[in-house]
């Protein structure tokens, strides 16, 4: 039975010294293709992954310049609860 990978990259095994003699090529090598380096009988993967994107940050709108606080909303609620209680009106 022969089983195939479906995303496979070719794979570079270095030593621990070619890693410290370069490590900035073997980082960039990492983007492109899987990297193991070998220290004795360890063997550590370099494993890349792209940066996340930054979620964009919004700039004030006319929407936030007519937007209220909190305080705000508290103090018109409680207005307003207090007209209906006031004039004993009931939904329903």
């Amino acid at each position: 039975m022969t089983i195939f990978a479906q995303n496979t990259k070719t794979m570079k095994t270095i030593s621990s010294r070619e890693f410290a003699a370069n490590p900035e090529m073997y980082l960039g090598m990492a983007r492109q293709q899987d990297v193991l380096v070998k220290k004795g009988r360890d063997m550590f993967h370099i494993v890349y992954r792209p940066p996340v994107p930054q979620q964009p940050v919004l700039e004030p709108d006319d929407d936030l310049r007519r937007a209220i606080t909190f305080d705000e909303l508290l103090v018109g609620v409680k207005e307003d609860l207090r007209e209906i209680f006031a004039n004993g009106k009931r939904n329903g």
